[in-house]
């Protein structure tokens, strides 16, 4: 059964390393979970077809060091990773940078300091844009929670990678109040 999920996978990787999603907005969405999911389960995350995720996360991240996209990918996949930086989506790509285990990822540290940055003074985030899915082509959901969850999911993923790097002794100065807290 695991053997025909990896097929699956690699059939319906696009050729620019992203996955199309389903329940959120869209290819950063859709290549986050296949990048977690392959995590969790212990892969070997250096296989050259999933580093070809990392590095399409990485080719879209805005110079903001948010990461964003809107609902029109689904109807033309090429505006893939273009739209507006979110703190749902930025998290989501934080979480699949984390799956390759190198907390001192430039793009990695960007998308973490801008979910820091972009943070509310009550604790939460602002986010006008789209980011949830209906049903592709037909409607689009604003779950108010995507811009708060996944934002603090992010940041305890990370701060998990940078504890077990401070324990093997990887970790980059920039990050340890993070770790500290």
């Amino acid at each position: 059964l695991v053997r025909t999920g990896f097929r699956y996978l690699r059939e319906h990787q696009e050729d620019d390393g992203s996955w199309y999603g389903r329940w959120g907005v869209n290819y950063i969405y859709g290549t986050w979970q296949v990048l977690r999911g392959l995590g969790a389960l212990k892969v070997d995350m250096n296989e050259p077809w999933i580093r070809k995720a990392g590095e399409w996360l990485r080719s879209v991240q805005h110079s903001d060091g948010g990461w964003g996209e809107r609902c029109n990918t689904y109807d033309d996949p090429v505006f893939k990773g273009q739209g507006p930086s979110t703190a749902s989506q930025t998290a989501w790509a934080v979480m699949g940078l984390c799956t390759f285990a190198d907390p001192n990822d430039p793009a990695l540290l960007r998308g973490v300091e801008y979910l820091i940055r972009n943070q509310e003074l009550d604790g939460s985030w602002s986010e006008d844009e789209t980011t949830g899915t209906g049903f592709p082509k037909v409607f689009y959901l604003k779950y108010d929670i995507y811009r708060n969850s996944w934002p603090l999911l992010a940041l305890a993923t990370y701060r998990k990678l940078l504890k077990n790097a401070k324990i093997n002794g990887h970790v980059n100065g920039a990050m340890r109040e993070l770790v500290a807290r």
